[in-house]
């Protein structure tokens, strides 16, 4: 891929997993934009698949809008259209993800931000949110958890993949935490899964649909 040294999506995962720093997760992203799709493809990359099943079942076509968080080059915004989303906006850290996802035409808005902070959106303004591969290592711990709630309406869901180590490191703790305050109810849960078969020692992760009360 371009001029990054890495080997794949291996070789780029590897050193985005290890970034410490927020921006250095961007500039990581930025360098692999160009050849992600290719990679990830050939890695077997399943969360987007699976998130847009999950999505399917507990939202009903025409939903809008939607959030895409953690868009990157928009693998799973083109599906999204197809199935019956018609008004989707886009959020990544990296703007070199987010100009291969403009260049896809499915986005209604990119958003150049990151997740774990406050974000720029009014309460409830998006009726479903998806973020596919996002909350694993080296990305967005529960620390972003409680802003895609705030902004997703009450009635809406949030679709999303957890790594394991980071659902036995206090994830699965807050899910049930919010679900005792009534701040969520836990629509589904799948079975750990591994999400990128053609990558050897793949941590599993889980897919989650949160129902917003």
């Amino acid at each position: 891929m371009a001029d990054n040294g890495h080997d794949g999506a291996p070789g780029a995962l590897g050193a985005v997993y290890a970034a410490k720093r927020p921006e250095e997760v961007a500039a990581l992203y930025d360098s692999w934009s160009q050849t992600y799709d290719a990679d990830m493809s050939a890695a077997g990359y399943r969360h987007p698949t699976i998130c847009l099943a999950l999505l399917a079942r507990h939202l009903p076509r025409g939903a809008s809008p939607l959030l895409d968080a953690g868009a990157g080059t928009g693998l799973i915004g083109e599906w999204l259209s197809i199935t019956g989303y018609p008004l989707v906006e886009a959020l990544d850290i990296s703007q070199g993800m987010l100009a291969q996802a403009a260049r896809k035409g499915v986005y209604s808005a990119l958003h150049c931000l990151a997740l774990g902070g406050p974000l720029p959106f009014v309460d409830g303004a998006y009726a479903g949110i998806v973020s596919a591969g996002v909350f694993t290592s080296g990305h967005v711990g529960v620390e972003g958890l409680d802003e895609l709630i705030r902004i997703c309406r009450p009635g809406g869901v949030i679709v999303l993949t957890v790594k394991n180590t980071l659902w036995d490191a206090g994830f699965a703790e807050r899910i049930a935490e919010l679900e005792a305050q009534g701040v969520v109810t836990r629509a589904e849960e799948t079975a750990p899964y591994v999400s990128m078969p053609g990558e050897a020692d793949t941590v599993p992760s889980r897919g989650l649909v949160l129902r917003v009360s």
